[in-house]
């Protein structure tokens, strides 16, 4: 065990007193120790009058407040707001099914940037790294060729561009395209620019260019402003012990090769890239560190002895952005919609399973680093603290206190992102009867161009082959902002949220049997 790692486990086990302590020790009767009458699934969920507002409100406001500092994945904010959310679990009365005993499972996070000893330099002129320019995608090279400009509406001449350099500029059009956040009006897309530099880049590469600069047009100006704090951080991924030669796919964890340099540059540059006869010159390294993060891990153990050893997973990410470029005076990234939101539900929904427990174990997960790139789901699936096979069902909740107040989204409704129509239809029934919210089915399309599906806490659980779905009310104008405030949740909501979610595991917990797989599911994009 490294010194950091050993350090942090003392540091939270303090904060939850020694962690595998009895709840008893608080008064709190543990979940394994309550009995109940044999559940059916078509009994009313029995303890939904426990899910109340003034719990939800109370605990988003701590979770989401200024205090955490936006819970940034890989920090001590993160782990101060994990421990938090320990001490909120053991009075719960969940047991510890974490490692050894505790409620943490610890997760090693590779960390690969750009090192701020790299230097670019354009026809001689110094370009600043991070305030002038930003690598894409963090690469080590060595370029010194020919530069030369391309328009981007330009026939690409291979003759032209093979073994050089090319810089070019976004046109707005290809900017707005690649940046609407739809149903979001007036709010591009967080990492807008970087897809768009990433477009005009790649017809040429494909024509061999060494490398590519691309300009910002006046739009992508205020998204390399706003992409900033990311470019800097650079990429995230599960440790491994493989050598680091390759990046790690942040969605799928696989390693793949180094791309070319592709460059992105303020559009204030635009007349330097303009000048004939000029040269790239760049000298780019990378430096990597490992960080550790962290999972929550409780459980309620079901009452029936042989349906108690499979278990409904609830799931949610308790990180956010962190400290960041101020918006108006504020530089907390707060993320009290993401995901303070679903933690808060979670809990609600664990507090009720621990006062009266279903037929079957309920799991309570809490992911570290989802912001990061799915790091904590993606971990829990390659290091299960039950036996993956016992997992019957994964219930995800990702941002479900914004929006119309009567309007929800469950992701994973629709082929090809269904895996189980048994579920879905578990889910949907639970809403008809508790919280009656008008489902939204829009965000769960494969044409939706926000692929929304793909960019939460369930994916790596259905990928594994384990019946999952997403409650969320999707996303809003203040979503990676400061302005994503507690004081900006409707509470109201937030909570029929949190118990219609408590009423499907509900159904799941107390069903003869577990809900099945759809025939031939296979996940597309």
């Amino acid at each position: 065990m490294s010194a950091i790692r050993l350090l942090l486990r003392l540091a939270l086990c303090a904060t939850v007193s020694a962690c595998a302590a009895s709840a008893t020790s608080s008064g709190v009767v543990p979940a394994a120790a309550v009995r109940s009458a044999p559940a059916s699934p078509n009994d009313p969920p029995p303890q939904i009058a426990a899910i109340i507002e003034a719990d939800l409100t109370r605990d988003l406001y701590a979770l989401g407040g200024d205090s955490f500092r936006g819970r940034e994945g890989g920090t001590l904010d993160e782990m101060r707001a994990s421990g938090w959310l320990a001490d909120r679990m053991r009075e719960a009365g969940l047991e510890p099914a974490g490692e050894d005993g505790t409620f943490f499972q610890w997760i090693p996070m590779r960390r690969f940037r750009q090192s701020d000893e790299s230097h670019i330099t354009i026809g001689g002129t110094a370009v600043k790294l991070f305030a002038e320019a930003a690598v894409i995608a963090p690469v080590d090279a060595s370029i010194d060729a020919e530069l030369v400009f391309v328009e981007p509406d330009a026939v690409i001449d291979p003759a032209l561009v093979r073994g050089k350099a090319v810089a070019t500029v976004l046109v707005p059009a290809a900017t707005a395209a690649a940046t609407t956040n739809a149903g979001v009006p007036g709010r591009p897309r967080q990492l807008n620019g970087a897809n768009a530099v990433r477009q005009a880049a790649a017809r040429f590469l494909q024509a061999g260019a060494v490398a590519v600069v691309v300009a910002s047009d006046s739009a992508a100006e205020t998204a390399f402003t706003r992409s900033g704090d990311a470019m800097v951080r650079g990429r995230y991924g599960v440790d491994t012990a493989n050598a680091t030669a390759y990046w790690p796919d942040p969605t799928s964890g696989t390693r793949r090769p180094q791309s070319p340099a592709i460059l992105w540059v303020r559009r204030g540059l635009l007349g330097l890239l303009r000048t004939p006869n000029q040269r790239l010159k760049a000298q780019l390294s990378t430096e990597n560190f490992q960080y550790p993060s962290v999972n929550l891990v409780g459980r309620v153990r079901g009452t029936d002895a042989r349906l108690r050893d499979e278990y409904v997973l609830y799931s949610g990410h308790q990180d956010h952005d962190g400290v960041r470029t101020a918006l108006e005076g504020d530089s907390i990234w707060n993320g009290a919609d993401d995901n303070a939101s679903g933690s808060v539900a979670i809990l609600a929904v664990a507090r009720a399973f621990a006062k009266q427990p279903g037929r079957r174990s309920v799991l309570f997960v809490w992911h570290g680093s989802e912001e990061r790139g799915l790091i904590g789901s993606r971990y829990h699936v390659m290091h299960p603290m039950v036996p993956k096979n016992q997992i019957v069902a994964v219930l995800n909740g990702e941002m479900v206190g914004r929006n119309n107040p009567d309007s929800m989204t469950i992701l994973g409704a629709i082929p090809p992102h269904r895996n189980s129509e048994t579920l879905v239809n578990i889910a949907r029934r639970a809403n008809d009867e508790v919280s009656r919210f008008k489902l939204d089915t829009l965000w769960d399309l494969t044409t939706h161009p926000q692929g929304w599906y793909f960019r939460s806490d369930h994916l790596p659980y259905a990928r594994a082959g384990i019946p999952a779905i997403e409650f969320s009310s999707n996303l809003h104008a203040d979503y990676h902002t400061p302005r994503d405030e507690p004081s900006r949740i409707d509470y109201v909501k937030l909570t029929r949220v949190a118990k219609w979610m408590y009423a499907t595991g509900w159904t799941v917990a107390n069903a003869d049997q577990r809900p099945p797989l759809d025939p031939n599911f296979k996940l597309e994009r």
